[in-house]
């Protein structure tokens, strides 16, 4: 699978997770140089505290266009500390 924003492969893995029809990337499979810290957080009743990246490329900034769970919850556990996207980033094969 891979993430792509803006004509760039972020992301490419072979061993992403679906849940909730999101692939979930390991975090050895990002491409650490488009990813920033944000300090967005989220919550999800069953996943636990998600925590958010901004993704630059190009000069252009997608904020909060990536989250994870560093400290996923017991059912969750399988995605802690892997990558999902949204806001326009295309995931596909």
């Amino acid at each position: 699978m891979k993430a792509v924003w803006n004509d760039t492969i972020i992301a490419e893995s072979n061993n992403t997770k679906i849940v909730e029809n999101n692939h979930y990337f390991p975090q050895e499979d990002i491409k650490k140089e488009y990813f920033k810290s944000s300090n967005e957080h989220s919550r999800c009743p069953w996943k636990g505290k998600a925590s958010y990246y901004h993704i630059e490329v190009n000069g252009q900034t997608n904020e909060n266009a990536a989250w994870y769970y560093p400290e996923a919850s017991y059912a969750a556990k399988p995605i802690e500390n892997h990558v999902a996207f949204w806001k326009g980033v295309k995931v596909t094969e």
